[in-house]
């Protein structure tokens, strides 16, 4: 079992202080809270029996002349719909700020939790209240975010150079969908493929690229972010709470860089590990090293650039997504009350009913965008497609593009349109709960934000 106990920050050296004693236009701390349920509690698949890598909520907050802006990367498979919500407004309420400076997003580790309080509700009106997460602990754990949010803001350091990286990640991602001479969906190819065949074909479409932002006061490093696509499966349905591969190589590099490495998982619902990994147990560390690995070269690839007040900037901006035509409450209502239907397939379908009747109600997502400097970081919903983080990053050649997904989790699987076209399970009405249209919307506003001019 590996648990991780690391001081928050260095802090053998003396804090930075403008020149005239004029407050510094930007500055940064982590925060790490543990987020490993009971012993008992459900899971994404089943009950917990026991833990295995402590799970954890790591984060930064952004402190500058604005509100305070907050990063969160939860180890659990999603935090969805009002629970997505709810937890954005209890930690902007902790942190002095408003919701649409919140950005909380996931990791989507399978042997670990899921929260959507909508959900949640609809389940619990039948007598099934707890069967998809622990209510008590989920609403502790958003406390306890919450508050670590705020201790961060207090003692935030100014941040006086910030740097970027990137470098290649060798034989972990590959894409799950390959396509046949029709266009349509061949082969799954699923986190752990056992078919030599299905492995033997070629990555795909993937961003093979990790990318990394330092911040630093002076010489002294702060905290790093890091960014990369994939599901983060090596196996699962253990019963024991666990990071998977991605947690470890967090581990690892937080351990070389003796302060905090908060991690996302990028665009990575059409992306998993299957053509290197076909589920003997020793793969995951082999995935985990082969990830750090590539963390380490894109932080010594860095390139720093100084702090102005310039450098910083947060932009929002609020999407309806449209539903998919499977979507039929009635339908949904029927499969939540059918006592001889799974239940689990019982959740999914309360799951489905709360993001349609909310986004028919006129919920929205909100798609925000962290500058700093030449660097846009993109928060993103659901299980989204590679092609949109590739797509991105097209738009903008001259600056460096990085994506958070896995934000908002009640949306589900998120295809670029020509995907609902070619089957496979993402774009299946098991998996996806959004209809082709959802590309035009997203993509609008990744150009907006990007400040890409319409042609």
């Amino acid at each position: 079992m590996i648990r991780l106990v690391l001081p928050l920050c260095l802090t053998l050296f003396c804090v930075f202080e403008p020149a005239g004693g004029s407050e510094p236009p930007l500055k940064v701390a982590p925060l790490s809270v543990d987020v490993t349920p009971p012993v008992g509690s459900q899971l994404a698949y089943n009950v917990m029996e026991k833990a295995g890598n402590s799970l954890w909520a790591k984060g930064i907050v952004l402190v500058s002349d604005q509100k305070p802006v907050v990063l969160v990367a939860v180890d659990w498979i999603g935090i969805g719909g009002e629970g997505h919500r709810q937890f954005r407004e209890t930690i902007a309420r902790a942190a002095g700020t408003s919701v649409d400076r919140v950005a909380l997003h996931t990791l989507h580790q399978h042997d670990a939790p899921r929260l959507d309080w909508g959900a949640e509700e609809l389940m619990a009106e039948r007598g099934l209240a707890g069967k998809m997460f622990s209510v008590p602990y989920a609403r502790e754990t958003m406390q306890n975010v919450a508050e670590a949010a705020k201790d961060a803001i207090a003692r935030a350091e100014p941040v006086t150079q910030i740097g970027l990286g990137q470098a290649k990640v060798e034989k972990v991602a590959s894409n799950r969908r390959i396509l046949g001479s029709d266009g349509k969906v061949l082969h799954m190819r699923y986190t752990a493929t056992r078919d030599p065949k299905i492995r033997a074909y070629p990555d795909g479409t993937i961003d093979p690229f990790v990318k990394s932002i330092s911040f630093f006061s002076g010489e002294r490093l702060l905290c790093v972010l890091t960014y990369y696509a994939t599901h983060p499966q090596s196996y699962y349905r253990t019963g024991i709470a666990e990071t998977d591969f991605p947690g470890i190589a967090r581990i690892l590099r937080e351990d070389s860089l003796g302060v905090p490495n908060v991690h996302f998982n990028g665009a990575g619902g059409n992306i998993g590990a299957g053509k290197y990994n076909d589920g003997a147990h020793d793969n995951r560390i082999r995935l985990a090293r082969r990830l750090a690995e590539g963390m380490q070269k894109a932080y010594e690839a860095t390139e720093k650039f100084p702090v102005t007040k310039e450098t910083f900037g947060w932009e929002t901006e609020a999407v309806s997504l449209p539903p998919a035509d499977h979507l039929d409450d009635e339908e949904l209502q029927k499969r939540i009350d059918d006592e001889s239907v799974a239940m689990n397939l019982r959740g999914y379908a309360a799951v489905k009913l709360s993001f349609l009747r909310r986004t028919l109600a006129g919920a929205k997502i909100d798609i925000a965008c962290l500058r700093l400097g030449k660097a846009r970081v993109l928060h993103m919903p659901g299980e989204l497609f590679v092609e949109y983080q590739l797509g991105a990053a097209k738009l903008r050649p001259d600056l460096f593009v990085a994506m958070a997904a896995y934000g908002d989790y009640s949306p589900g699987y998120i295809g670029t349109a020509v995907a609902y076209t070619q089957g496979g399970y993402e774009t299946s009405p098991r998996a996806s709960n959004t209809a082709p249209e959802v590309e035009a919307v997203l993509m609008g506003a990744v150009r907006r934000l990007l400040g890409v001019k319409n042609n």
